[in-house]
């Protein structure tokens, strides 16, 4: 386990203004309400730019993107290659949320699909729709950067990027437990340009992705491994039992001094109540950010360090793992961090930085 290898409530930022623009793609051609519709259901097509209001989208920054005072919409919320995209009072649903990618493709999440202009065929009046992402030229869009740095949660990862990260995450990880857990490290994800803090944020979130799985193991799989993460050379011993120190939550804590020393750090007594990393997703999210924020590992700095002065995204794996990954140990494993990077600082719409491996 990760961690064996070494021995409340957020407070909201203020929403960030929208961005307003025109969405251009296919042969320079824009999104255009048909006939400047904002009724239910008016269609979303492609049309000349002709800087009307029906071209204007907003991107504020809550993964929707809105025209005429309503929000781009799957139409039943289908998730099928081919279903049609509208206009529709903005409801939050999942058939509602957008990711602009620094690729510039606009992605729903919830179907894993990309906005798409049909059959390539780039004369007006075209219907969008979804379908799955290939990288062609009628999935390429221009769109208005999000409103500012961060999104109404506070957070420069938005819940439409969280899911689009994590489409087969475990249920117990929710993206408002992460939330929650911010105000235990107020600097994470918080310090620096924007562009730093998109960086870390996608690296905590790529390390997390690789011991978890794509976020979908809550606890350690090896279930032999159990009793032995009970050092009873420690004063305190095991109180929960031998075999309850196993690994859990995003970074898998496991062992008595480190449940202890957890807990004492974010003031919950998880030495006598370890299953809490189990059962409360906010505990569960705290213990990782402790972790990100205050152990050096392998390494000389802790990752949230390696990515605040820009010692790259290597120092946060040899901080994590290194003694057995880094330095040739294991370089699938290490591929595998920096690929989940690469791949979550794209959904962030920013560079991964250098210095990428260890």
């Amino acid at each position: 386990m990760l961690v064996a290898l070494i021995a409340a409530l957020f407070v909201a930022a203020p929403t960030a203004a929208a961005a307003d623009g025109q969405i251009k793609g296919l042969a320079g051609k824009c999104v255009d309400v048909a006939s400047a519709n904002s009724a239910n259901g008016a269609s979303v097509q492609l049309y000349d730019c002709n800087g009307t209001n029906a071209q204007i989208w907003s991107n504020p920054g809550d993964g929707t993107l809105r025209a005429l005072g309503k929000c781009l919409d799957v139409v039943e919320r289908s998730t099928a290659d081919g279903a049609a995209v509208q206009l529709w009072d903005c409801t939050g649903g999942a058939n509602q949320q957008w990711v602009v990618t620094a690729a510039r493709d606009i992605v729903n999440p919830a179907a894993d699909k990309c906005l798409d202009v049909r059959e390539k065929n780039s004369a007006n009046g075209t219907r969008l729709q979804i379908w799955t992402c290939t990288g062609t030229s009628n999935q390429k869009w221009t769109a208005p950067a999000s409103g500012g740095g961060t999104t109404p949660s506070g957070f420069v990862v938005s819940e439409a990027q969280f899911n689009q990260m994590f489409p087969n995450r475990n249920s117990f990880y929710t993206y408002n437990g992460l939330v929650q857990a911010l105000s235990s490290y107020p600097a994470f994800a918080k310090t620096g340009s924007d562009t730093v803090r998109k960086q870390e944020a996608a690296a905590f979130l790529a390390n997390v992705n690789h011991e978890t799985g794509g976020l979908v193991h809550v606890v350690e799989q090896n279930t032999a491994n159990y009793p032995h993460y009970c050092d009873l050379s420690q004063s305190y011993g095991c109180p929960a039992g031998q075999a309850a120190y196993y690994g859990r939550g995003p970074i898998q804590l496991s062992w008595n001094f480190n449940y202890k020393a957890a807990g004492d750090a974010l003031g919950i007594d998880l030495l006598r109540n370890p299953r809490l990393v189990e059962t409360d997703a906010a505990v569960a999210w705290r213990t990782g950010l402790w972790f990100w924020n205050t152990s050096t590992g392998a390494g000389t700095m802790t990752p949230h360090n390696a990515m605040v002065n820009q010692a790259g995204f290597g120092q946060t794996i040899r901080a994590i793992n290194g003694s057995l990954e880094c330095d040739g140990k294991n370089p699938g494993q290490v591929q595998s961090r920096v690929s989940a990077y690469q791949r979550f600082t794209a959904i962030l719409g920013v560079g991964p930085g250098g210095n990428l491996s260890c």
